[in-house]
């Protein structure tokens, strides 16, 4: 069997199908398959294909032998319970005994019966959590309790017993009553603020109004995730052991079911064949699917008859009858409403507030939307240097990932790609007679590596740019061979940060290594591989991890990722989602450097100044003060360590969170000039309005948020004192 490899790419983490816009869907196995276990054909073959490809294809050479399919069964387990809540060490012992010396075989027969059984095993452990939960939440629940939870239990032991597991199911439970409680004591405080003065809502309709009980509302939760359990497909649940198998070869090879297959095409093409909406869960009721946005020109916003704040009742796809959505996920309502180009899908719907009685049914027909504000954004901002009364010119490019249009180049149709759009970008910024370029590449999670060498020829005279080993030992170096050309050769800085990925790492490597210019910001992801994307199995899509890149200098961007020259506030301090967090990663290494030519270099003194200076001005900078003690903040809460479930406790230490927040607040708002926040609900009253008033513009229409135009700012000071200490 032989795959065909369509692209390569370079993105950090399989995609998420919660709704952005909805797009083409495939057919899935109906709900039924779920409880009779009975696996297509064509799910047989795709576990076939998935476990050769693994066997022969991966960068590792680690043959899918007994050994590893015992570890690909550890997995499993791990993502079906991954807080170790669910399953007893009894399960564990019982099933890995009757199927860890032959998991691996089986999956290469394309058996899927073990895993079937297994996750059966999960929904009785899943229901009788729900049961016992229904059960627990109906009766008093006593909120001062002198005992404690440990939340994150992904490292602890399972459960020997079921008195034992549910000891815990209950503490657990009473802590989400307790959070619930005091969630519900702070919405009724901002509920009578808006009240007492509406002009705070800017026009929103932000009002709660929630009357149920903190147990009705955690019981009307759970019986939505208990329903959803009930209606996993069976695609779904090999998506699962499949994907369990990819992901103990390494963090980046996956496997997507047919859904989240073309959700990752989404991501990476900018193109979508949907209705054009952008929806998430109903804040009031989450029971609810909420219509946030209308994509100009999409069907949606043609036909006239939806309406922003929209909630979804029912969906009807292809004719067929409508189906009752109250309750579904959005991944659920995504991937029923989706469907091809050309085709009819009804959606019932009706405003927040009004009767059912009142439900519109409209029938739209699918079509292409582009994501137009999803790619490259350009601008130019004004910067004062400091010590200078001359403003500066300072041009600034946005790229939120390396995103190529693979299906219309190869169908020899005009097409958009992040290195066209930057090309267009900077053709428009040299016009402006620029000062100095910011290239920002902040949560990029990486994309095309040819877009990313494309991207880099804009930038460098010539030479290498990167290099790609497989497992061969091979090694391919991308070359920038234009002859010197450069379509901007100024002084330019690059911003990253934690969630700077894959193809990000490359670009900002290549930077700093041709000393091309500054690179800012903290530490990056450290994703140093390659996968080839494979759309010819019989079911979905799947990446293959079968390079690894490596900087002109020899050493991998893998797990290390890129340090900056000059560190700026960390806002990801603690997150744990980088590739040193994450289970099976590759090692770093070296290989041999690539002759290269530097275009210039920033000595070690010169790295130190201007580290010096920019941290003189993040100490006093109040944007900067502020997120460095919301850094501090946050270390407070930690789901490690043990919480108590004593509501007085909890409300006493929740309140000297949000005393510390509006301090942190208002301390930023004093320095600006800006009246402080009487109180903590007025703070989040303020917070929730500009949201939900952002949450309704288009992404290039949302003024930057000061926060995050900081980074910006201090990275262009940054470059323009560099050129000064350059200067003779």
């Amino acid at each position: 069997m032989r795959s065909k490899p369509t692209q390569l790419v370079l993105s950090a983490a399989a995609f998420g199908v919660a709704g952005i816009v909805f797009t083409h869907s495939y057919t899935s196995a109906v709900a039924a398959d779920q409880t009779a276990f009975v696996a297509t054909p064509e799910q047989r073959l795709t576990t076939r294909q998935v476990a050769a490809l693994l066997d022969r294809g991966h960068y590792s050479n680690r043959r899918f032998d007994e050994a590893m399919g015992q570890k690909v069964l550890d997995m499993y387990f791990n993502r079906l319970d991954p807080n170790h809540t669910l399953f007893l060490q009894s399960d564990i012992d019982e099933l890995t005994e009757k199927y860890g010396s032959t998991f691996a075989n089986r999956l290469k027969k394309g058996d899927l019966s073990a895993s079937q059984e297994i996750f059966k095993r999960y929904t009785q452990r899943s229901n009788e959590y729900y049961n016992f939960a229904k059960q627990f939440l109906t009766k008093d629940i006593n909120l001062y309790r002198n005992d404690s939870v440990v939340l994150d239990r992904e490292d602890a032991p399972r459960f020997k017993t079921a008195a034992e597991q549910k000891t815990y199911w209950e503490r657990q439970l009473t802590l989400q009553v307790i959070n619930l409680t005091l969630g519900q004591e702070e919405d009724k405080a901002r509920d009578e603020l808006y009240r007492q003065h509406p002009e705070l809502t800017k026009g929103n309709d932000l009002i709660l109004g929630e009357d149920r009980s903190p147990q009705e509302i955690l019981l009307n939760r759970l019986q939505r995730q208990q329903e959803q359990l009930e209606r996993i497909t069976s695609d779904e649940i090999m998506e699962s052991v499949l994907n369990s198998a990819t992901l103990t070869y390494d963090p980046h090879s996956n496997y997507y079911a047919p859904v989240q297959s073309v959700e990752m095409q989404v991501q990476s093409n900018l193109q979508l064949e949907g209705i054009g909406v952008s929806i998430r869960p109903y804040r009031k009721n989450p029971d609810y699917t909420q219509i946030v946005t209308l994509v100009d020109g999409g069907p949606a916003a043609k036909s006239g008859k939806v309406q922003p704040n929209d909630l979804i009742l029912a969906v009807a796809k292809d004719g067929e009858v409508l189906q009752d959505v109250v309750g579904w996920s959005t991944r659920e309502v995504v991937a029923l409403i989706r469907g091809k180009r050309g085709t009819d899908v009804t959606v019932k719907v009706k405003q927040p507030n009004s009767p059912d009685a009142a439900a519109r049914t409209i029938v739209l027909t699918r079509d292409v939307i582009e994501q137009e504000d999803a790619g490259v954004s350009q601008r130019v901002i004004t910067v004062t240097p400091d010590g200078s009364s001359q403003p500066k010119r300072i041009g600034v490019l946005e790229i939120p990932s390396f995103y190529l249009n693979y299906r219309a180049r190869r169908s020899g149709q005009n097409y958009r790609s992040v290195s066209i759009d930057t090309q267009n970008a900077l053709t428009e910024l040299n016009k402006q007679n620029i000062d100095g370029l910011v290239v920002d590449l902040r949560n990029n999670p990486g994309g095309s590596l040819d877009e990313v060498a494309k991207m880099l020829g804009l930038f460098i005279k010539e030479g290498p740019l990167v290099q790609i080993r497989d497992n061969r030992g091979n090694v391919q170096v991308y070359q920038d061979e234009d002859g010197g050309k450069q379509l901007y050769s100024g002084d330019l800085v690059v911003i990253v940060n934690k969630a700077s990925a894959s193809a990000s790492e490359i670009f900002a490597a290549a930077v700093q290594d041709y000393g091309r210019g500054l690179v800012v910001g903290s530490t990056t992801t450290g994703k140093g591989t390659a996968q080839v994307q494979l759309d010819s199995l019989a079911l979905g899509s799947a990446t293959l991890t079968q390079r690894k890149f490596y900087r002109i200098t020899g050493g991998s961007t893998q797990n290390k990722g890129v340090v900056p020259d000059i560190e700026l506030v960390n806002i990801y301090q603690g997150a744990e989602f980088s590739e040193r967090d994450q289970k099976n990663a590759m090692a770093w290494d070296t290989i041999k450097t690539s002759p290269y030519k530097p275009e210039g270099r920033f000595t070690s003194n010169t790295l130190a100044t201007l580290n010096q200076q920019s941290k003189i001005r993040q100490t006093i900078n109040p944007q900067f003060v502020y997120l460095d003690t919301l850094n501090k903040i946050r270390d407070m809460e930690d789901d490690k360590k043990s919480v108590t479930l004593n509501i007085a406790e909890r409300r006493a230490h929740q309140k000297q969170v949000e005393l510390r927040t509006l301090d942190a607040e208002n301390a930023r708002r004093t320095a600006l000039g800006k009246k402080p926040y009487a109180s903590w609900t007025e703070h989040q009253a303020a917070v929730e309005a500009l949201f939900e008033e952002r949450s309704r513009m288009k992404t290039d229409e949302r003024p930057k948020l000061p926060e995050s135009e900081a980074f910006v700012i201090e990275a262009a000071k940054i470059m323009l004192d560099a050129n000064k200490l350059k200067q003779p």
